[in-house]
């Protein structure tokens, strides 16, 4: 049987993303579907397609790779539920009036900060720095603050403020401050229940500009990379903070070993293994969370050992930049032997665990583009993101080649988002852009000034939660009301 390629996995993708919605397509089945979803209902299990169709927009065969999602409803975690940077809300304005859409509240009190909001439960959760504190802070839907509650030291060194975002479970929040500590907060009061400094856990260091990861949280776990001496990630229990299990440590050249990252992991299943894919301080990797060992990694030197943007899965392959480094890199992930193999001739990197059953990778293409902090995201088979320091302006490319389709040099870089067909581009100089990628351009349906961020730090990703579009910029949110119709 030919074995799938990273061509086939994107093209399929983009195919289903053009499709009508679930919904639209249950309205039009005949009666032998129709009969299939009523024996499916009672039970059977007609080899797991069922089960499939509630996965994410990946695609769906045995070799297939797709993100895990939250359980939870909203956006519960940084760059939402499956971590990617994309809504599947319909409905939204395709076009904005020249002021910008309607602001619906603006709140004030969350502190200094790049940390994106997040909106589960009901309500709005955000983290900022004041007088030398961390706060974890949650307002109501309509923009009224409910409590806030401590999460140690502020970040005082530079660049100041808040930077991990909140991730919501059961009920729960996690939350990783700049200085390592991990803490488990009641959702609902803000009373903390559990907290630990992983770095003192695990005798490892901090880095440069303080650590940001946004923890990455499933029913089993919260996950963790501290790095240093004896481990690279380690799963924390969710209901007290003690130690389930750890991986071993990253070995880095000269003898040293990783450090933990600024980028947030994401958790995907591959050959019916469950990953965390994420970046340490000099490497990509991705952690077998059965197996509980490093599957791959893969060496990712930069100048000042920033790895910022969360990884992205585009089919079966993983896309990762790496500013003041080498080049942007698309990786696929490669089955473990025995489970169809490795039959495109290419070399497979596996760092650790080599020939011990690990998924593995192999290089796909390689490209200019060096994201840091804002962020990539992947739909209709394209990758969109801006530029770092060298270039400047925002590019297109198509992710089966890396081929630069379009840029835009005149646009700030900054953090994008992904909804009904437009792109939602917060600059860093505070101007907010929803763009429709066309065949040919990058094509403005609208722009507002946020802020007048003359520093260039809006660094906070936009959020899309039922029609409305939640912005952060340093201690101020603003809800605007995007939905097509409202209000009328």
């Amino acid at each position: 049987m030919m074995r799938r390629t990273l061509d086939t996995e994107i093209t399929e993708v983009a195919q289903r993303s053009r499709r009508p919605r679930r919904s639209q397509r249950t309205a039009r089945l005949g009666w032998g579907a129709k009969l299939w979803v009523s024996l499916a209902a009672f039970g059977l299990e007609m080899g797991g397609a069922l089960a499939a169709a509630e996965t994410t927009p990946q695609t769906k065969s045995a070799r297939a790779a797709e993100l895990v999602a939250s359980a939870e409803k909203g956006w519960p975690q940084f760059r939402g539920a499956r971590r990617d940077g994309v809504s599947d809300e319909r409905g939204l304005l395709q076009a904005w009036p020249e002021s910008g859409p309607k602001v619906l509240w603006t709140a004030d009190g969350a502190g200094n900060g790049y940390s994106s909001p997040i909106v589960a439960g009901g309500k709005i959760f955000v983290t900022g720095d004041v007088d030398g504190t961390l706060w974890v802070v949650a307002y109501d839907l309509q923009g009224n603050q409910l409590w806030r509650m401590k999460h140690g030291d502020a970040w005082l060194n530079q660049y100041q403020g808040a930077r991990a975002s909140v991730t919501f479970s059961e009920g729960h929040l996690y939350l990783q401050n700049a200085h390592g500590r991990v803490a488990c907060f009641v959702a609902e009061t803000g009373k903390e229940v559990w907290a630990v400094n992983v770095l003192e856990r695990f005798r490892s260091e901090n880095i440069t500009w303080g650590i940001a990861e946004c923890l990455a949280v499933d029913e089993r776990a919260v996950y963790v990379t501290p790095g240093g001496p004896e481990t690279l990630v380690a799963a924390l229990d969710k209901r007290t903070g003690e130690v389930l299990w750890k991986t071993e440590a990253l070995k880095a050249a000269e003898g040293k070993v990783d450090g933990p990252g600024y980028a947030a992991p994401i958790l995907v299943r591959f050959e019916g293994r469950r990953l965390l894919i994420g970046a340490s301080s000099g490497h990509l990797y991705c952690v077998d969370l059965e197996g509980r060992r490093i599957a791959w990694s893969r060496p990712r030197p930069t100048n000042y050992g920033v790895l910022a943007m969360s990884p992205v899965l585009a089919g079966d392959g993983i896309f990762m930049t790496a500013p003041f480094g080498p080049p942007g890199e698309m990786v696929r992930l490669v089955a473990p032997k025995g489970s169809g193999g490795n039959e495109s001739g290419k070399e497979k990197e596996n760092v650790s665990g080599k020939g011990n059953g690990s998924v593995s990778v192999e290089p796909v293409w390689t490209t200019k583009l060096d994201t840091a902090q804002g962020g990539v995201v992947y739909a209709e088979g394209r990758l969109y993101g801006s530029y770092y320091p060298r270039r400047g302006g925002w590019a297109a490319l198509d992710a089966k080649t890396g081929k630069v389709l379009y840029e835009a040099p005149d646009f700030v870089k900054g953090a994008p988002m992904w909804a009904d067909g437009r792109l939602y581009a917060l600059c860093e100089d505070g101007w907010m852009l929803l763009l429709e990628p066309t065949a040919t351009e990058f094509t403005v349906r609208g722009k507002f000034r946020l802020a007048n961020a003359r520093d260039r730090n809006a660094w906070a990703h936009p959020v899309i939660v039922e029609g409305r579009m939640y912005l952060r910029y340093q201690g101020v949110v603003t809800c605007y009301e995007v939905r097509v119709g409202a209000g009328e």
